[in-house]
């Protein structure tokens, strides 16, 4: 929904004063949260496997703590990369494998959790 609203002020003199017109596709309607995930789903895998990226991790994350942050959703398998010169450090990224194409939309869906 796009709409573009002016502002009209009528003086003493009865001159007309006009505000800039405001565009309110720009403000902020809902917070994130409130917004429906900006997923394009043609751009989703068709069949298996239905793999997310997770980024930007804690070094002292765990399978168990990706499993309960994706509670609920159909998750099959977490792959967390260590660094090869010291494998007790976690790369900082990861994968989930979700067992349906419902769970990995509504896992992108929380982007930035």
């Amino acid at each position: 929904f796009l709409s573009v609203v002016s502002t009209t002020w009528h003086g003493n003199d009865d001159d007309v004063y006009r505000a800039p017109p405001i565009d309110r596709a720009l403000l902020p309607t809902a917070p994130r949260a409130a917004r429906e995930p900006n997923i394009d789903r043609s751009r989703l895998p068709k069949s298996p496997p239905y793999t997310a990226f997770l980024g930007n991790l804690p070094y002292d994350v765990t399978e168990e703590s990706i499993k309960d942050f994706f509670r609920g959703l159909n998750i099959s398998a977490v792959r967390l990369p260590r660094e090869p010169t010291n494998p007790e450090r976690l790369k900082g990224f990861g994968y989930a494998e979700f067992e349906d194409i419902d769970s990995l939309f509504q896992a992108l869906s929380l982007n930035e959790e």
